[in-house]
């Protein structure tokens, strides 16, 4: 039977943190064993809420799929470069001539993303970003996109774009499915999202005495001043780090910081060695790869030949039943 084929991508931000991890390169790593996956790094994408992220980028991709390769991600998988397959915006153009600016406008997603960003305009490249990726998941004829529900808009435009070209021109795209998933979500050492512009995150490459450096500083419960008090893990980051990490000793954990017998010290310190310990594997396999850079790129050129390969093919499709290109 022929697996389904999955299409995923994530801007290229460098070393990877344990947000990142949790909310999306853990479920690659599963989802390559029962898929047709085609992994991304979405350059473009970046450029759509910062410019000059393209002066960062080509260290930022190495770096980023270091971590991939580390994490188990399949090295002969088509792991790829948006920018490096050109058809990417071919289709991108073509697409936008079947959606409208009201239509994108409504895009939930794009209102978080303005109000996080604090700002009162939006350029075109931002506004038009759904078209983008619905050109990246059409390229591939991908059946299924790994999605939290947060992001069924996004899909769902995909879809009805596919939709719209195949009543026009005739069938030639699959409207894809989203793959619904839990995804874990880490607050950062604050509580806020973890991100690098936050400043409050931990990178799944730190080595362990940062690990303990950073768990050092992440606020707890406010409540629980002193070894003795009664605590409330439910509230606390650090108890969701356990959660995640090590969650053998989960139940023992919460019984004991309600009691009051676990300070935060001690809690904070058992987090950061099973942290510590979760990646240590990884960090292992990173060595490795940051010895090795150019395996690296030949891994990247070899991705982005069988991606470009797919993506003629889908062009071909789409010039003939365009009768135009």
């Amino acid at each position: 039977m022929e697996k389904k084929r999955i299409l995923s991508g994530m801007r290229p931000s460098g070393r990877l943190h344990l947000g990142n991890y949790a909310g999306a390169l853990e479920n690659w790593v599963k989802l390559q064993n029962d898929y047709d996956c085609y992994y991304f790094v979405a350059d473009w994408h970046a450029l759509t809420t910062n410019p000059l992220a393209a002066f960062d980028v080509e260290e930022n991709t190495i770096q980023m799929v270091i971590d991939w390769l580390s994490a188990g991600i399949k090295p002969d998988l088509p792991l790829f470069v948006q920018s490096r397959v050109k058809e990417h915006a071919e289709l991108h153009l073509l697409f936008s001539m079947l959606i409208t600016k009201e239509r994108l406008e409504r895009n939930p997603t794009l209102k978080e993303q303005i109000r996080d960003l604090h700002k009162d305009t939006i350029i075109y490249g931002h506004l038009g970003y759904p078209v983008l990726q619905a050109a990246d998941i059409l390229m591939y004829k991908a059946n299924l996109v790994p999605v939290g529900e947060d992001q069924l808009s996004h899909v769902e435009i995909t879809r009805e774009i596919a939709r719209k070209f195949n009543q026009l021109y005739g069938e030639v795209f699959p409207e894809p499915q989203p793959k619904l998933t839990t995804f874990s979500r880490l607050p950062g050492l604050d509580g806020r999202k973890m991100g690098k512009s936050n400043n409050n995150f931990i990178l799944i490459s730190d080595p362990p005495e940062e690990i303990h450096k950073k768990v050092r500083t992440a606020i707890t419960d406010p409540q629980k001043v002193r070894r003795g008090d009664p605590g409330h893990p439910d509230i606390c980051n650090v108890f969701k780090y356990h959660q995640k990490f090590n969650p053998d000793e989960t139940e023992q954990i919460r019984t004991d910081c309600e009691s009051g017998a676990l300070g935060c010290v001690a809690c904070k310190q058992r987090a950061a060695e099973k942290i510590a310990d979760y990646f240590a594997p990884f960090r292992e396999k990173r060595a490795h790869f940051e010895s090795h850079p150019d395996d690296v790129r030949d891994i990247i050129n070899e991705g982005t030949k069988k991606a470009k390969a797919v993506a003629q093919q889908t062009m071909d499709d789409v010039h003939k039943a365009m009768k135009m290109g």
